[in-house]
């Protein structure tokens, strides 16, 4: 019994003593401290992260609400302005993106759902950069430097639709990637002077000023290039490529001063701008006078030739259905007899069209004249679709309306095309019938023998409908329309109906077309006896 109770208590003694030993071990319980501290500072850190992302969502939540009810209100108008649909097409293809994945960081379900349902609609990189390929466009045709574009100040308007020098930068690197250093070096400078001027961006400095030098040297200017690349270099000292770009830009000029026995003289001072280098020539050999057509310069209707223009009424040769109401007719230019047709269609029916066309519109094709396949192509921007009579009554009405003012037969005619160009969209001077050897699709109905175009909106800013071997430019007016013959009466194309879509500066340009066949007119439109009768 003795030995048992000495058991227990040493037993006792020795679990007293163990646990002791546990709790009073300093050291360790200081450690424990430090967790738990380190635990509370993390948890801090992910609530602070939390909130951060929160208040991210909310000033982009704000922001967009802002957009949204100022595009929604009246989206065409919205839209109207170049900048809004080039921003439009880089919030969609950029920075949603972004949001996206500041979102993905916690995923929200409900947000990320939605954002895979609207991701298949949404621009991608293609369509951004052929957004900003359009503001080069139209800086081009309608002579406007960045800072106009970046400032929304164009013709007629002065919007708050502005491009940050985050804006600028990307489209200089649109430029830059496609080798075009000509608006590169315009776009990289306005992104240069905005950054200068105090705007908070994220292309740093020394980014805009290394693709700003390079392509001022692509542009042949080597002075403005030694300069930016020495203010690179002071910028970042250690910066990959500038003292190489340096040494290689001073060494090319030393030679070819050398080699013209010229002194070095220092780089101009002067800003870029529009028209400091002179634009590369392309494919179009009259590139220049198109786009003076579409400005309103260079044209030829002078004092004799206006005094044989005319406004009359015209019944189609006593058709039945103009007796009562003819059309106001309009001569636009003499030779070729180019007439314009007043109140062609009425705003609701030009609406209804617009309805019927809005599901159908995809890019517009063009006939490649190696393979005799449709393509699409950068020199015709825009969206078109083809509506049949089935389609709707209106269609009906129209086609019979087109057939009454011209009196040729429409039954061999080619469907009622809609086209809606939008951001810059054009369609660079073509001819309308086909050349020698007719494509396989011309051989039953013949060629185009006639086109009436019907314009379906206003357009606040270019948009003319010009022809430049004439000098003649045709404004849009909604609810008339302009019809030429294409051929003359021999079957020969008249190549004088050369003519082109201008860029589209401000607003959305609609537009119907009838291309009328040569098949069925036989004795609407007799032959001629000479190749230009």
């Amino acid at each position: 019994m003795r030995q048992l109770r000495s058991f227990v208590l040493w037993a006792l003694l020795c679990c007293w003593t163990t646990r002791a030993e546990i709790f009073t071990s300093i050291s360790q319980m200081t450690d424990l401290i430090h967790t738990e501290k380190e635990l509370v500072q993390s948890l801090r850190d992910y609530i602070k992260a939390e909130e951060s992302k929160l208040a991210a969502v909310k000033s982009w939540a704000n922001k967009l609400d802002a957009l949204t009810r100022v595009s929604t209100s009246d989206p065409e108008g919205y839209l109207a302005h170049p900048v809004n649909a080039y921003k439009l097409m880089k919030r969609l293809n950029t920075e949603w993106s972004e949001l996206e994945t500041l979102v993905l960081q916690n995923p929200s379900d409900g947000f990320i759902s939605n954002m895979s349902v609207h991701r298949q609609v949404f621009p991608d990189a293609e369509d951004e950069t052929g957004a900003a390929k359009a503001l080069m466009r139209l800086q081009d045709t309608y002579q406007l430097d960045s800072e106009a574009f970046s400032r929304g100040k164009l013709p007629g308007m002065h919007a708050n639709a502005l491009l940050t020098v985050d804006d600028c930068f990307d489209m200089g690197k649109t430029g830059y990637n496609d080798a075009d250093y000509y608006h590169a070096v315009l776009w990289m400078q306005q992104a240069l002077k905005q950054l200068d001027g105090g705007e908070e961006s994220v292309a740093s400095k020394a980014d805009i000023l290394d693709y700003l030098s390079y392509s001022v040297y692509q542009m042949g200017d080597l002075p403005r290039a030694i300069e930016l690349t020495r203010r690179l270099v002071a910028t970042t000292p250690g910066h990959q490529r500038a003292g190489g770009n340096l040494r290689y830009f001073e060494r090319i000029l030393t030679k070819q001063l050398s080699e013209q026995d010229q002194d070095q003289q220092p780089a101009s001072e002067e800003p870029i701008l529009l028209g400091t280098y002179q634009r590369p020539k392309d494919h179009l050999p009259e590139r220049e006078t198109y786009e003076a057509l579409c400005r309103g310069e260079g044209l030829q209707m002078n004092d004799a030739r206006r005094s044989r223009l005319f406004c009359r009424l015209q019944d189609g040769r006593r058709n039945p259905r103009l007796l009562l109401r003819p059309m106001k007719e309009e001569d636009e230019w003499d030779s070729p007899h180019i007439v314009r047709y007043l109140e062609v269609l009425s705003h609701e029916e030009t609406e209804k069209i617009k309805e019927l066309a809005k599901p159908r519109l995809a890019r517009a094709t063009v006939r490649d004249p190696k393979t005799g396949l449709l393509t699409t192509a950068n020199y015709r921007v825009s969206k078109s679709a083809w509506l049949e009579e089935v389609d709707d009554p209106v269609i009906v009405r129209v086609n019979q309306r087109i057939e009454d003012i011209t009196g040729l037969e429409v039954d061999t005619a080619e469907l009622l095309q809609v086209a809606n160009y939008g951001v810059g969209g054009q369609y660079e001077p073509h001819y309308d019938f086909s050349r020698r050897p007719f494509d396989s699709n011309l051989k039953h109905d013949g060629n185009r023998l006639a086109t009436f175009l019907n314009y379906m909106s206003d357009v606040e800013a270019g948009g003319a409908t010009v022809f430049p071997d004439l000098g003649a430019a045709i404004w849009p007016r909604k609810g008339t329309a302009v019809f030429w013959f294409n051929l003359f009466r021999s079957g020969e194309g008249d190549y004088r109906t050369r003519h082109a879509a201008c860029p589209v500066l401000v607003g959305s340009k609609w537009v119907s077309n009838k291309w009328i066949h040569e098949r069925g007119q036989e004795f609407r439109r007799p032959c001629g006896l000479t190749e230009e009768e």
